[in-house]
């Protein structure tokens, strides 16, 4: 899959406390081209705690090793995902919780994912990444 036909991408970059990622969604600009939107960053500690999802997402469009640089392609399936998995992560310091949080969240179904997603985005975001940290077992 290339970067131009895929509907979510993951770049990886390198910050002082470590590695971290940033995802990516494709979306309209007002004249009609396509761009790729920042979603949110995964911090270095959220990196490394659901490196599982990740690598699992990059590995499902034929990339075999992250390296910092470059634009990696995630399908539709795996893009939902890792997004959600970015929301859910962000502001989040314990590594076991985001553990929790990338397990539950690479088992989840695509469509769930996606609607999970949606709501996040939403105008009652900060609701919806709640209760998704509680679902996933992310906080108590």
């Amino acid at each position: 899959m290339t970067i131009r036909a895929a509907s979510y991408a993951l770049r990886v970059v390198r910050r002082k406390a470590g590695t971290a990622a940033i995802v990516y969604r494709r979306s309209l600009k007002p004249n009609g081209t396509e761009r790729l939107t920042r979603v949110a960053a995964i911090g270095p500690l959220a990196w490394s705690a659901g490196a599982t999802l990740l690598r699992a997402a990059v590995r499902d469009s034929g990339v075999a090793r992250l390296e910092p640089g470059p634009f990696y392609p995630l399908d539709s399936a795996s893009g939902v995902r890792v997004a959600c998995y970015a929301l859910v992560a962000r502001g989040l310091r314990r590594a076991e919780a985001l553990q929790h949080a990338a397990q539950h969240l690479k088992r989840a179904d695509d469509i769930e994912a996606a609607w999970w997603l949606g709501l996040m985005t939403g105008p009652q975001g900060r609701r919806a990444v709640r209760a998704l940290r509680i679902l996933v077992e992310a906080v108590k």
